[in-house]
């Protein structure tokens, strides 16, 4: 009796490791599929954040940024800050529009987490508005390298742009 219920119990073992990893691989198909995606449009992929459902890219082509389906036109780029729990700490503005523009220091209200976590965002301040792309607060050093990335490549694009006056 007790050999069955071991067998059994490894049977269901085995059915489940083998749903898992059948799970692990679609994931994976599914997100190269979004990355040559994004290629295939002619786009760069900068980042990919993780979000509460999945993970979205950060990509860019030579006119616009994309944060997922939501397009940044890379001339109407005013400034671009690095926030952590809401605050600015690192922050680049575009000379082509700082005359025009008056600029209010970027900030969003902390979202308190249940356990204390840094959250790392990017804002992108536009003549349109500000978007705000949500790197993460999975752990310090993975969402402050994703936001680093977000934001060199947008400042480094509005530093080349702000050359070429």
């Amino acid at each position: 009796m007790r050999d069955l219920v071991a067998g059994i119990v490894a049977v269901l073992l085995l059915l489940v490791a083998a749903s898992l990893a059948t799970t692990l691989r679609s994931y994976r198909r599914r997100r190269q599929r979004a990355r040559d995606s994004e290629r295939a449009r002619g786009r760069v992929v900068i980042a990919e954040l993780p979000t509460a459902d999945e993970l979205v890219l950060v990509s860019q082509d030579d006119q616009r940024f994309y944060y997922g389906e939501r397009a940044i036109d890379k001339d109407l780029i005013v400034a671009v800050r690095v926030l952590i729990n809401g605050s600015p700490i690192a922050s680049s503005v575009s000379r082509r529009h700082a005359a025009s523009t008056p600029l209010q220091p970027t900030s969003f209200e902390d979202r308190p987490e249940g356990i204390a976590r840094d959250r790392w965002d990017v804002a992108v301040e536009t003549a349109a508005g500000t978007t705000l792309i949500e790197c993460g607060a999975i752990r310090e050093r993975v969402s402050q390298e994703l936001a680093r990335a977000v934001f060199d490549a947008i400042k480094n694009d509005m530093e080349g742009r702000d050359r070429k006056i």
